[in-house]
């Protein structure tokens, strides 16, 4: 357990005077694109606590953008992290191999979805991870198009700026991106225009439609979606979309990559968020919550698809570094070991209620949505006015900010309030960030 004191504690304004003056050393010293949204300096951190160097002790509901899943500093990820560090730190697996790296190769098999023979490769991010899956589908197929959807977020790369949807801050004047990236509407249920009821036909007879008369069957390689889209706003697709549009791929010699970056390792209350759907991807990208904080990001996919690539086509000198391999085997075994699966159901089972609550007293919160301990609210401007209210959303966060609740904005237009905290968190201090979150919100309408 952490030796970080489970409790929030406000010992000056947020942010303090040191980390006002490391954030000055950041303006000399970092390129002004690397933009911070709390600028609170962290000297220690472990469980659902982010101690400052000010002393300040914030409640976290980021995780760091999902990937503290375990916690911060989790015992497991220690352990194995410190003994990793003292035995060696680097060979390069294409260079001297090591068996930390086929540990969580196996470990990846094993838990992705279906019980088909599988192959995994290792990677440093989850950008990374999505343009390896697009070159595997590549070659394999023999096709160059790949689809993605409204509201994705696929990462910051060439290619994968191409892939995301949203252009500020991510693809703006950094182009020109990869071509044969196609874009379909997404199963957005909310702002469906036929409502959430057809969503689920509606949405799949554009996607086939639009993917038909655009690109056309034969020449696409791949289908690339989020279960759950995750920068585009925590949009949940309306039951059966997933699996109609993974199906549709089988049918039709295209492969389906579920980019689990986000949605996996125990964050939507399965390991995987495509197993509540039912579906068993060709192939499947991991990162974030994997590796306990550690950069390692991965593609699984089906034996016959990723052993079609010729050697030394997938790599990368730092790829499934062993440092970073022991702080995933660390991850996954406090995941297994602390049932986190049904933790993250609990954090939903407690969120949901509150949020209906409030809901119910402030009609800007138009949606609530999500699985597990990814959940969100879309803010708009009241009833019958759906028009995103970006400037509201803003003004809770901030004032989220002020209290020492660490929380994540979201959204295409700039309106989601996202959840994302740690599992490791109890349900004392989801309580009270939830206190703070509606006080917040209270003094922003």
């Amino acid at each position: 357990m952490s030796n970080v004191p489970q409790q929030r504690l406000l010992q000056t304004a947020i942010p303090g005077p040191k980390s006002a003056a490391l954030q000055a050393r950041k303006t000399a010293a970092v390129s002004a694109g690397v933009s911070t949204g709390l600028p609170v300096y962290v000297e220690r951190a472990g469980g659902g606590i982010l101690v400052d160097v000010d002393g300040n002790q914030l409640i976290d509901f980021g995780s760091g953008i999902a990937v503290t899943t375990v916690g911060n500093s989790a015992p497991r990820v220690v352990d194995r992290v410190t003994a990793q560090v003292h035995d060696f730190t680097h060979t390069c697996f294409m260079v001297t191999p090591y068996e930390e790296y086929l540990e969580v190769a196996e470990a990846l098999n094993d838990l992705t979805p279906g019980d088909h023979e599988k192959r995994t490769a290792l990677f440093n991010s989850g950008a990374e991870a999505v343009e390896n899956a697009v070159k595997v589908a590549r070659h394999f197929t023999g096709r160059n198009a790949v689809v993605a959807f409204d509201h994705a977020y696929h990462g910051r790369t060439n290619l994968t700026m191409a892939l995301t949807a949203k252009n500020m801050p991510y693809k703006h004047k950094f182009g020109p991106f990869a071509g044969e990236v196609y874009r379909a509407p997404m199963s957005y249920p909310y702002r469906w225009p036929g409502g959430p009821a057809d969503c689920a036909k509606e949405s799949f007879d554009a996607f086939v439609s639009q993917v038909h008369a655009q690109v056309g069957e034969d020449n696409l390689a791949a289908v690339i979606l989020e279960p759950i889209q995750g920068e585009g706003g925590f949009i949940v697709p309306a039951p059966g979309f997933v699996k109609q549009v993974a199906d549709w791929c089988t049918d039709n010699g295209i492969l389906f990559i579920a980019d689990e970056v986000q949605t996996g390792f125990c964050r939507t209350g399965d390991w995987f968020a495509s197993e509540h759907e039912g579906v068993v991807p060709d192939l499947i990208t991991t990162a974030k919550g994997m590796a306990g904080g550690l950069p390692l990001a991965g593609v699984t996919g089906r034996a016959d698809v990723m052993d079609s690539i010729h050697g030394g086509g997938l790599g990368g000198t730092y790829g499934g570094n062993p440092v970073a391999c022991a702080s995933a085997l660390g991850a996954i075994e406090t995941m297994k070991e602390e049932d986190l699966c049904a933790r993250a159901r609990q954090v939903e089972a407690l969120f949901v209620p509150r949020l209906k609550a409030l809901a119910e007293k402030y009609p800007q919160i138009g949606d609530i949505r999500g699985r597990g301990a990814m959940l969100a609210v879309e803010l708009v401007n009241g009833p019958g006015d759906l028009t995103p209210n970006a400037a509201l959303t803003g003004a809770v966060n901030k004032a989220c900010h002020a209290e020492g609740l660490v929380t994540l904005t979201c959204g295409t237009y700039g309106n989601v309030f996202r959840f994302l905290p740690p599992l490791a968190a109890s349900d004392e201090l989801l309580n009270e960030g939830l206190d703070i979150f509606e006080k917040a919100f209270a003094a922003s309408v």
